[in-house]
């Protein structure tokens, strides 16, 4: 449905480039998660593949149609909420929804209300957006980017400003959006507990560059994470590099052809005084946490 292929973009010739030769693609009903720090080029990718940025090089494709050169016909299949949602904060909720869809070429009413009540802005929507908190104008966002109907949704940081309450509900709506409607999915966020449970893949960027691409339940690491307390921290840092382990983050790595059993003989006989020893499974944390420090990771790459 969605294939960026080599794209790179930069802004200042005098610094590296915003998006470094960045190519990955998403399949028909997935739902695919871009995530990276402040600065990774992450809204520089959602701009190209809006088509509000053009590249210096490479192309994005939106069910085999090329953004760069047919952007309008392209995008007609996308629906969006990029950046901060903007609204005419004078009008209702209903008649900015009324406005904003007929740029594309409109819909009836009984379609906005279906989404207005499937959002849950039914009981506010003919307040003022003025009226609105951030969080009910991230739910008016949804409503509209899924008005028309589109085949392919991008989300940047949708759950900003929502409540717990809300970023749980969001996440069954999205779940549901691929599960009862086959869209598709392009979510960015920082929230990596959310992204582990909405997300079928993720996409990594680092300094613009990719540095992982594959399947969020896929990616095996060849170390083994452990989260370990003890009386003395340096000690235990001096202890685990010794047997050849590393620390990232709050976990403590080792390779998998490690006893677990046989490491923790090894600190205690080192003199660490171990409270606590405990295996982590592999996590969505773990992995950016790596990644993050320069270990890349092959996924599909």
């Amino acid at each position: 449905m969605l294939s960026v292929e080599s794209i790179t973009k930069q802004f200042d010739s005098n610094r590296p480039p915003a998006v470094d030769d960045l190519s990955f693609s998403v399949e028909k009903g997935r739902i695919c998660g871009l995530l990276g720090h402040n600065g990774a080029g992450k809204s520089t990718a959602l701009g190209v593949i809006l088509g509000m940025v053009y590249p210096d090089a490479g192309e994005v494709t939106i069910d085999g149609v090329a953004v760069q050169r047919e952007r309008e016909k392209a995008i007609a299949k996308v629906g969006a909420i990029f950046e901060a949602p903007a609204f005419y904060d004078y009008l209702s909720g209903w008649k900015n929804l009324k406005v904003l869809t007929s740029y594309s070429g409109g819909v009836t009413e009984s379609e906005m209300m279906e989404m207005v009540e499937w959002v849950g802005l039914q009981e506010r929507i003919h307040d003022r957006i003025s009226k609105y908190s951030h969080g009910m104008r991230q739910r008016l966002a949804l409503a509209q980017a899924l008005l028309p109907r589109p085949e392919l949704l991008v989300l940047d940081e949708p759950t900003d400003g929502l409540d717990p309450e809300g970023i749980v509900e969001f996440r069954e709506q999205v779940l549901e959006l691929r599960d009862r409607l086959g869209l598709t999915v392009l979510l960015s966020s920082h929230l990596l507990s959310e992204v582990e449970q909405v997300c079928d893949e993720v996409v990594i960027l680092q300094k613009g560059k990719k540095v992982y691409d594959g399947g969020v339940q896929d990616f095996g690491s060849d170390d083994v994470s452990f989260e370990i307390e003890a009386e003395n921290t340096q000690d235990l840092l001096v202890a685990w590099e010794r047997l050849d382990g590393k620390k990232v983050g709050d976990e403590f790595l080792i390779s998998q052809e490690r006893d677990p059993s046989e490491c923790l003989a090894a600190l205690v006989s080192h003199g660490v005084k171990v409270s606590r020893f405990a295996q982590q499974e592999n996590s969505l944390e773990s992995l950016y946490l790596q990644v993050s420090s320069g270990e890349e990771k092959g996924g599909k790459e």
